[in-house]
């Protein structure tokens, strides 16, 4: 797994290019795109031909629908705001990755039913940050975790600092990199 995973939002896919372009400069190679987008599908498409180095998967799947659909697409791993049984079920038989949106000790111990030690922590400035991730890890030492929403580069590093931390997503990696390859033209 990488350990940074921009959450990508393609509003046209003329856009794709641009952003895993700048990505790639950055040093990132990774994408969670996000079906939130009508062009959602044909943007994992595109980005799966044309940068086949690179780990791309979709976010914001909610239903087994979507996830089948990303899946079609070419996506390599499922991320979710939240936890569906639906859409374990459809990874679990693809052999998929899934990272369901997990912040309550009931959602991890239903992941874990599900097989899944890995979950997204989102919004993790919402839920407590970095206190609540120490503190949900000792009742479970097993699952490690993808902090999203509210992580940025003040506060990076101590999430990566901390072991349980599998990955950090979020939207800031796709603005820094656009930003930085506009500073550089």
């Amino acid at each position: 797994m990488e350990k940074f995973i921009p959450v990508v939002v393609i509003k046209e896919i003329g856009e794709t290019d641009k952003i895993l372009k700048a990505l790639k400069n950055n040093g990132i190679n990774c994408a969670e795109i996000t079906f939130r987008t009508a062009c959602a599908a044909e943007a994992i498409a595109y980005a799966v031909k044309n940068y086949p180095d690179m780990s791309v998967g979709a976010g914001t799947v909610i239903n087994a629908e979507q996830c089948k659909a990303a899946l079609a697409a070419g996506a390599t791993f499922i991320v979710s705001p939240g936890l569906s049984v639906e859409v374990a079920k459809v990874c679990a038989e693809k052999g998929v990755p899934y990272y369901p949106g997990c912040v309550t000790p009931t959602e991890i111990m239903m992941a874990l039913d599900l097989g899944i030690t890995t979950v997204k922590f989102f919004p993790a400035n919402v839920y407590g940050g970095l206190k609540a991730l120490k503190a949900l890890s000792a009742p479970f030492p097993q699952v490690k975790f993808i902090p999203t929403g509210g992580v940025d580069r003040s506060n990076i590093d101590e999430f990566l600092a901390f072991d349980k931390v599998a990955a950090i997503g979020g939207s800031f990696f796709v603005k820094e990199s656009l930003e930085k390859m506009e500073a550089e033209q």
